[in-house]
Parts: structure tokens; sequence; C-alpha cells
């Protein structure tokens, strides 16, 4: 029987990673010209933690200056995306899930004001009973810490969990933490997705083999 839903935030409940890109271009060149094509930035930027990714893009500076750095590509990123739209069928699954009575939490690599910012745009600040943001925890993705904190959260064991992903390290700490992992294939190629430990992928949260696990996993 599911009793939980735990769900990323970029890319997941909406489709944002271009606006992510361009913020990265645009604070790259003014740092230093520096170009970043569209692989790179999924290869090694998609879904990492500020604090980890921050450090790879900028090892001259001082914990300090990243931390500026990269709260300046988060207000690129917030100017960019005042209003966002939901990923198809992701209202008719937060509706199910109010109406089964199942929890409901964002587990997310994003800072919380991102977080805030961007529930708020999509018309969801009121559709999750937690939201937990990797700058709060003691380890980000792709460790399963934040997903062990989310099941804690919602009290849910793993088994009675769906969790759902767009990048490698969100799958990768989903997975790792015993939870059925739905994966978004917004900013990932379905083979890298299950190379990384999704046991399903699809485009959106109309796929009718989603609804077919929902329904397997009624409670009698």
């Amino acid at each position: 029987m599911l009793t939980a839903l735990l769900f990323d935030l970029d890319g997941t409940l909406t489709d944002t990673d271009t606006l992510h890109l361009q913020a990265f271009r645009d604070l790259l060149h003014e740092y230093d010209g520096r170009a970043l094509s569209q692989e790179a930035f999924e290869e090694t930027i998609s879904g990492q933690a500020n604090a980890h990714l921050f450090a790879q893009l900028f090892p001259e500076l001082s914990l300090a200056d990243r931390q500026a750095m990269a709260e300046r590509k988060e207000a690129l990123f917030r100017d960019r995306s005042p209003t966002l739209k939901p990923l198809p069928g992701l209202l008719r699954l937060l509706e199910h899930a109010r109406r089964v009575e199942m929890g409901l939490c964002v587990v997310t690599n994003a800072p919380r004001l991102n977080a805030e910012h961007m529930l708020r745009a999509l018309g969801l600040e009121q559709a999750f009973a937690h939201v937990l943001v990797a700058d709060e925890l003691q380890r980000p993705k792709p460790d399963p810490l934040p997903y062990l904190t989310g099941l804690e959260r919602l009290g849910a064991a793993a088994g009675q969990a769906l969790a759902f992903e767009d990048s490698v390290p969100g799958v990768t700490a989903a997975s790792a933490a015993g939870i059925y992992t739905v994966a978004l294939s917004t900013t990932q190629s379905p083979e890298r997705l299950l190379a990384a430990g999704a046991q399903l992928v699809i485009d959106d949260f109309n796929d009718p083999r989603l609804w077919a696990l929902i329904e397997a996993h009624r409670q009698p």
C-alpha cells in the first residue's frame, strides 16, 4: 500500500533546466567570460548541490565568495521564473494523493529561497506537508539522507513510498534509500536514469504505466 510520495523539485515538478542553464551562463560570462555547453551542464551541473558544485566551478574563491556566487546565480534564476508550469499530470497526481490521504514531501538540493519561490510560482505553496532542502541537512543527494529524512517526516517506510526524480544524483539518492524510484526524462536520457537506479522512466505524470503502478499498490 502506498502512503507517501516524495518529489524532487527542479525538472520533476516543473521543467526548469533551461532557466538554470541560462542563469549559469550569465554568471560564468559575468565572472570570467567562460562558456557553458548544454552537454557540460547536463553532465556536471544538473541536480548537484550548490556547496559541492560551486567548489568545482570556482576552486580559487573563498568559501564566502563561493556562497555569494551561488546566491547571485539563484537570484538570476528566480528573476527568470516569475511563473512556472507544472509538468503534465502533476496536478492530477497531487489531487489523487490528497483524496486518498497520502503524505507528500519535496526533497530538493535547491536552496530554500528557490524552493519557496518555485512552489509559489507553481501555485503549490500549500500542497506539501514538508519541504526538505539539502542546505539544512548534513549531506545532500546523491547521499540517501534527504530521502530517509523525508520518509521519517512522513512516518512512512520505504516500501510504502514512491520517489520522483529527474537527475542522476537524485535517482541515486532515492534508490539508495530503498524507495521505488520513478524518473522523469526531462533532463537526462532514460538510459542514464535507469543506470542510476530508476525502476521506471516516464515523460510526465500522465504516463499510463505510472497509474498502473499506483493502482497495483492500492489498499485491498
